[in-house]
């Protein structure tokens, strides 16, 4: 029996095995997944969790627009896109508990209601202070179809599909990077940088209703949970004290900082540095996006050979060296755009690979707390990601190597952190593709 989703009960439809995907945590039964509505589903899931890197990424190119318009500089800017990373990491620990509360929709619509009229209000920002505190608001908006979508992926898919699922989601927020900054270079030229947020606002919308129209409820909700700060907080605690999470969840997060300080500084690296316009900028960026998009895919096909802990330990060492070898060109004045780029492609390639492994490896152990859990995972990202470009906007001077100091540094330190945290975990919870995990025919 199919209902208008296209899910199967596998009670009463055995014989589709052979052409469905199985869902094991759904609410009340297993279920069987045609596989036009699992591509489906990624496609919702994977736009959900392409609306905050969309945000941060269309307005990249409008910084000395913006800079110009607002009387103020492009570092001043670049605190925009600070605190877009500092309401993110507040709206992950907010939207934790509600998630596991209220179910996985009701949180989500009310924060992607907060988005798009945040986004409405950058489009009309006459100062650069306003421009700052709307982008907290609004992040903490996007940040609820963050949270809810890497939640869902552990509702609706068994524990080794998870790594292949984060992969395929990472093809479709991909395209963020792909096509926001080239878009947004062509839309703040052609029409000012305030349209850019106008398109936000539109995309919101978009999102909001194919959410509303079919997306499925994924977990009962816990009327039980109480959201006094005291549960709230032992539930975070909770999670805390499963070594296997803190390990790679603080891993992954330190790791995926240097995409963070790569995207902090590269307005400024490309276009005060090299002085390139906003339109060649939008196409570097889409560029460099193929090597973390591409890592990601290949990483499926790993997957097949490997396991996530494997992928992760290799991909980590190779991310310390590139940044290393980075950082001691830029030291010694041997960088050239065409280098520099090179060597951007080849780090985002590695945290490409480091992600996803280490996001189904943090989650694994959980299925009762996977909100708070994915909840705890984004705010150490966004956390890690937040003072790195701080920190960055902080130099006023424009130049490469506190960008690139940030990168080798967090590649590094999560290298430290994965060394030290996996002794603490005794009884691992293994990601790996199973005989009845994969894409069935």
């Amino acid at each position: 029996m199919a209902d208008s989703l296209g899910f199967v009960t596998r009670r009463r439809e055995p014989g589709l095995l052979h052409r469905c995907y199985l869902i094991q945590n759904a609410p009340h039964h297993n279920f069987l997944m045609p596989k036009k509505t699992y591509f489906f589903l990624i496609l919702i899931l994977g736009s959900l969790t392409a609306l905050g890197p969309f945000s941060i990424d269309m307005y990249l190119p409008g910084f000395p627009a913006i800079a110009k318009d607002l009387h103020t500089t492009p570092a001043k800017v670049s605190l925009s896109l600070s605190g877009f990373f500092v309401g993110i990491s507040l709206g992950q620990l907010l939207y934790g508990p509600l998630l596991d509360k209220f179910g996985r929709k009701k949180p989500l619509f009310i924060g992607l209601i907060v988005y798009i009229l945040a986004s409405a209000g950058c489009a009309v920002a006459e100062s650069i202070d306003q421009l700052i505190v709307l982008r907290v608001i609004q992040a903490i908006g996007s940040c609820a179809a963050t949270v809810a979508s890497v939640a869902m992926v552990r509702d609706l898919f068994p524990v080794s599909e998870n790594a292949k699922v984060f992969s395929l989601l990472l093809l479709v927020v991909g395209f963020s990077p792909m096509i926001a900054p080239t878009a947004g270079g062509y839309v703040t030229d052609a029409f000012g940088w305030h349209a850019v947020f106008i398109i936000l606002t539109i995309m919101g919308i978009a999102i909001l209703a194919a959410t509303a129209l079919w997306l499925p409820d994924s977990y009962k909700p816990d009327r039980s949970m109480s959201l006094k700060p005291r549960p709230i907080i032992m539930k975070f605690l909770e999670v805390m004290r499963e070594p296997q999470f803190y390990t790679y969840a603080i891993t992954g997060a330190i790791a995926f900082a240097g995409l963070f300080a790569y995207v902090s500084g590269s307005p400024i690296v490309f276009m005060e540095v090299y002085h390139i316009d906003g339109k060649l900028y939008g196409w570097i960026f889409a560029f460099l996006s193929v090597g973390f998009i591409g890592s990601g895919q290949l990483n499926t096909l790993m997957l097949r050979r490997y396991t996530s802990e494997q992928i992760v330990n290799v991909a980590l060492i190779c991310q310390v060296i590139i940044g290393l070898a980075f950082l001691t060109a830029a030291l010694n004045g041997l960088l050239t755009l065409p280098t520099t780029i090179f060597f951007l492609f080849l780090f985002l390639c590695c945290v490409g690979y480091t992600y996803p492994n280490a996001a189904a490896l943090s989650l694994a152990p959980f299925t009762r707390n996977a909100g708070s859990a994915s909840a705890l995972m984004g705010a150490f990202q966004m956390g890690a990601g937040t003072l790195i470009s701080i920190a960055i906007s902080l130099f006023e001077i424009p130049s490469i190597i506190p960008m690139v100091a940030a990168m080798a540094g967090s590649a590094s330190l999560a290298l430290l952190m994965l060394v030290v945290g996996r002794r603490f975990i005794t009884n691992k919870v293994e990601v790996q593709q199973g005989a009845d995990a994969g894409v069935m025919h």
